[in-house]
């Protein structure tokens, strides 16, 4: 047999659950390219807004039921920054295309489940605007983009994306926090106002350069709203759901915690129409200090209660720089 043919029979081993999950997968062309990401995407940039650059905030709210509430007007939100109410300068409540990046764990450990994760991540690219950009990131011993030339991808172009997938073989181990900051790094040349980053990893953290720190600081210093799904088995040493918490709670995300891959796929669902029916909302920073800033958003419907979750703050450009 062949390099390429070897190739393929060792996905096939390792994707044998796709046949229930996804049988609607297209033949298998020949992979893309893994393209290396550089070791300086690692490494911790200078963050320098520009003058022009607004805070933008997504805004989800839901009802007591749980339940998306799309239909509210500009004039029901308050914005406060560091206590100080601010004006509101960019609002939509439209389905609109967004940025979205897939960061996906192939280490050894995923050998099992990777079929599952594909299949969750072609359901969630079926429930997005078909004009949604989409990049994809994969992880184990370094961190590395599956499509050629880092292109954007678009939902609707659903063979680009499955092929994409099927490139991913799990070996090694983990640089889950070196993929995000690639990952964070690569939001900021798609063209949609607002960025998402959803990663999905099995276990810790074991290989990368870049500390959890350095993460979150990339993080609170971006747009980017981060959604998390670990899918840890219960005897897993390495798992850690808090890393998860933290990082898609400092960015207005949702960490997920599903144990097979009917919840998976509902997970990916959900994002997905999170995404579709939340606020995206745009202001001004009233100082530019480098500081760390506290954000709250308040909905004025005296007749409904309703939760509000979004990023709990953000470091505004200055002469500070995190290191």
């Amino acid at each position: 047999m062949g390099k390429n043919g070897g190739r393929m029979g060792s996905l096939r081993r390792a994707h044998t659950f796709l046949p229930l999950l996804f049988p609607f997968l297209a033949p298998i062309l020949p992979s893309p390219t893994l393209l290396p990401i550089s070791a300086d995407a690692s490494q911790q940039p200078t963050f320098q807004s520009r003058p022009s650059e607004l805070v933008v905030l997504p805004v989800v709210v839901t009802d007591k039921r749980g339940q998306f509430v799309a239909d509210l007007d500009r004039d029901r939100f308050v914005v406060y920054d560091n206590g100080r109410r601010v004006p509101i300068e960019l609002f939509s409540n439209e389905d609109a295309p967004v940025t979205v990046g897939l960061v996906i764990d192939t280490s050894s450990s995923m050998r099992k489940r990777l079929g599952e994760v594909i299949a969750a991540t072609m359901r969630f690219a079926s429930s997005s605007h078909p004009q949604d950009e989409l990049f994809v990131i994969r992880f184990n011993d370094d961190a590395r983009y599956a499509v050629r030339e880092r292109q954007f991808l678009l939902a609707g172009d659903r063979g680009d994306l499955e092929r994409a997938m099927m490139s991913l073989v799990p070996e090694g181990r983990t640089a889950l926090y070196d993929a995000l900051i690639a990952g964070l790094d690569h939001l900021e040349a798609g063209s949609r106002a607002r960025k998402i980053l959803i990663a999905i990893r099995d276990g810790g953290d074991n290989a990368s350069r870049a500390s959890l720190d350095r993460v979150l600081q990339r993080a609170r210093a971006s747009n980017a709203t981060i959604y998390t799904i670990g899918i840890f088995a219960d005897d897993d040493p390495d798992k850690n759901p808090g890393v998860l918490k933290s990082l898609a709670h400092t960015t207005g995300g949702e960490r997920f915690l599903p144990r097979t891959a009917s919840p998976l796929l509902m997970a990916c669902e959900q994002i997905a129409r999170e995404i579709r029916s939340g606020y995206t909302i745009g202001y001004t920073p009233p100082d530019r200090d480098g500081n760390y800033h506290r954000v709250r958003v308040v909905v004025d419907t005296p007749n409904r209660k309703l939760t509000i979750r979004t990023r709990p703050g953000y470091f505004a450009a200055g002469s500070r720089t995190q290191n």
